[in-house]
């Protein structure tokens, strides 16, 4: 078999520094708040090359906290990338404002800037620059925009923990930026988690606040605010497993290196294009091919577990239907039918990726 996703292994490979910083959060009874949550966050900060870092319950909640915190005119319109999870989109409505949906590159799944630019209008205020698969957005020409145009940028890091736009690490390019840390990503915790980093110190404080009830002080309310803590098993958890981070990258990278090196020949498939000024992480490795769903099978049936991300693009939603951008002749819109994301991460051995390539060579009788 070769797993898709295999926690387990990641485990037992650090099980002894785990199950003795889980042991030792229980025996002070560190749950909420607390030295290791600050550890924590002081550790991902540095790590992000930010001033600040806000551990909260999840990624969905940070989106949601970095949105509030920017105190943009109610109603107005975000921007946001058609091919994504609903967290990403969900999180603006959510917050009061208007989700126009823009479209992503063919070749890397990012945000498309020159579609983004034909959607602002007077009423948009912000861009949500999803890093998706682990690859950055390209950063540079979207800050140009919301320069001209006055707009914020919230970067959604929750695929691309350590990814680097020209040598720059993702959470530090925006005004501010959302990371979830749901077990299954390149930094997972043991349950729901996430965090917010910015340089800004002002929104730093404002979504801390969001975060704790609209306080800083024990009781000393400035406004209503929300409970979405990071609480300190998760925080100790994540204090390890940043230390193997990098290291994992680098397996990912080597995995996601195998299958585009020997997949190159089979036309059939459409392989995923890594920016020259990307350094991209690969939470997933999506491929598009016409019979998607007849190839995933064909390898579930051969040992190989593969997942899709996402079979619908977000504006075909009924959640989105209101907004009439179903029938729009988008690239996300498109090619949802195609996606196909093959097994990687540290678990895989260049003898299973090797696998899975002769397999689909096999499919597709190369």
């Amino acid at each position: 078999m070769v797993k898709f996703l295999d926690l387990q292994s990641q485990y037992q490979l650090i099980k002894t520094e785990i199950d003795e910083a889980i042991a030792t959060v229980i025996s002070e009874s560190a749950y909420i708040g607390g030295k290791y949550v600050k550890k924590f966050e002081e550790e991902f900060s540095q790590y992000c090359n930010t001033a600040y870092c806000i551990g909260v319950a999840n990624g969905t909640d940070a989106l949601e906290i970095a949105i509030e915190a920017l105190d943009l005119p109610k109603g107005s319109e975000i921007i946001v990338p058609a091919n994504s999870f609903i967290a990403s989109s969900e999180a603006v409505t959510r917050t009061g404002h208007r989700v126009i949906f823009a479209d992503v590159t063919p070749d890397s799944y990012i945000l498309d800037v020159s579609d983004v630019a034909k959607r602002i209008t007077k009423k948009t205020s912000a861009i949500v620059a999803v890093h998706l698969y682990g690859h950055p957005c390209d950063m540079d020409p979207l800050k140009e925009l919301a320069s001209i145009h006055g707009l914020k940028i919230i970067e959604d890091c929750a695929q691309a923990h350590g990814a680097e736009y020209k040598g720059k690490r993702v959470g530090s390019l925006g005004d501010i930026a959302t990371f979830s840390f749901y077990p299954g990503k390149n930094l997972g915790a043991y349950g729901d988690a996430g965090a917010i980093t910015t340089n800004n110190a002002e929104l730093a404080e404002k979504s801390r606040m969001i975060a704790n009830h609209g306080r800083i002080a024990k009781y000393d309310h400035e406004f209503e605010g929300r409970n979405s803590r990071l609480d300190g098993l998760q925080a100790a958890i994540l204090s390890v497993k940043l230390k193997h981070l990098d290291a994992w990258t680098g397996k990912r990278i080597a995995a996601a290196n195998d299958y585009l090196e020997n997949m190159k020949e089979i036309g059939e498939i459409i392989l995923p294009v890594r920016q020259e000024w990307a350094k991209q992480v690969y939470h997933l490795f999506v491929v598009r091919c016409v019979n998607r769903n007849e190839l995933a099978e064909y390898l579930k049936e051969h040992g190989v577990q593969t997942g899709v991300h996402y079979p619908v693009a977000l504006p075909k939603l009924k959640a989105y239907s209101y907004l009439g951008q179903s029938e729009d002749r988008l690239f996300a819109n498109e090619s949802d039918g195609m996606l196909l994301s093959l097994p990687i991460g540290e678990h895989l051995s260049q003898e299973d990726t090797l696998k899975v390539v002769k397999l689909i060579k096999k499919y597709f009788d190369v």
